[in-house]
């Protein structure tokens, strides 16, 4: 198995393909063994495990993973890469290839299909311009036992991050509703070729089997999410005034007393039994007309 993060064995390899990196594509190629072996390792897998990898790119984390998993299916959208794929993987005998756009897959389907009989789990080196997108779409799968993904710095920060906190938003609680993060390590960005502006960082989010909240309804809840956070430093009730028209302020001010929170509280402070409280106070106002 050829070392694809060695940059003399790269290097040549790109060339005698022809191959450019695209930019629109988001393509940095990790140069530095340990981080795929760590992400490997720190991911979780094992002989039981069926990974779906998004974007194996040359190969270095998906030849990491096929040491230790039962099988790979790695989805990649540059059909460029084929010849090289075909070359470092080579003797990778339980990885299949898949080409194509993941988001424009039924992924619980693909994982039933592709990797029956094993715990499903997720990795990816995720190109920052299409990583909420894709964790999107592999959370709401809800078919895998934890997602480790590679992502920018301040993405994994905001995923991870605590309620009140300057990282904290929407985006941290509908991760969090699904998962439990956890950060794992840093990536420099001399660790990549070409070297992007941004430090990355390796994040898991193992799912949740059950969730400690009573929501009555999850629609509710995400729309009370994300008008929480659509005027931050403003009281919530200005948020929920502006999100659900249909309350008016006199009514969010009545819902937030009757879930026991102060008149002048700010969304960004609240954590998801918080939200899950208010959401059902207006469901049940609802319910009630």
């Amino acid at each position: 198995m050829i070392n694809v993060c060695d940059i003399q064995v790269m290097k040549p390899l790109l060339a005698a393909h022809g191959f450019h990196f695209s930019k629109a594509k988001g393509q940095n190629f990790l140069i530095a063994p340990w981080v795929p072996e760590s992400i490997a390792v720190e991911s979780g897998v094992t002989a039981d495990v069926g990974v779906l990898e998004i974007g194996p790119g040359i190969g270095p984390l998906t030849q990491q993973l096929s040491r230790k998993a039962g099988k790979v299916c790695a989805v990649e959208v540059d059909e460029r890469l084929k010849p090289i794929l075909d070359i470092t993987l080579e003797g990778c005998s339980n990885v299949e290839l898949l080409w194509g756009d993941v988001l424009k897959q039924d992924i619980p389907a693909l994982v039933k299909e592709k990797l029956p009989g094993l715990r499903p789990m997720a990795c990816a080196n995720l190109p920052y311009y299409i990583t909420s997108p894709i964790l999107t779409a592999l959370l709401e799968a809800e078919c895998f036992e934890a997602v480790t993904v590679m992502v920018q710095k301040e993405v994994a920060q905001r995923i991870a991050a605590q309620p009140g906190s300057a990282d904290y938003s929407a985006f941290t609680v509908f991760c969090q509703y699904y998962a439990q993060p956890e950060l794992l390590f840093d990536v420099p960005a001399h660790c990549f070729l070409p070297q992007p502006k941004v430090t990355s960082a390796v994040i898991t989010l193992r799912v949740r089997k059950e969730r400690p909240w009573e929501i009555a309804d999850t629609g509710i809840f995400f729309r009370v999410v994300r008008s929480s956070f659509a005027m931050r430093r403003k009281k919530l009730s200005n948020g929920l005034a502006s999100g659900f028209p249909e309350l008016g302020k006199a009514e969010a001010e009545e819902i937030l007393t009757a879930c026991g929170l102060p008149e002048n509280v700010r969304g960004e402070t609240l954590g998801i039994p918080e939200f899950a409280r208010i959401a059902n106070e207006i469901c049940r106002r609802r319910e009630s007309r």
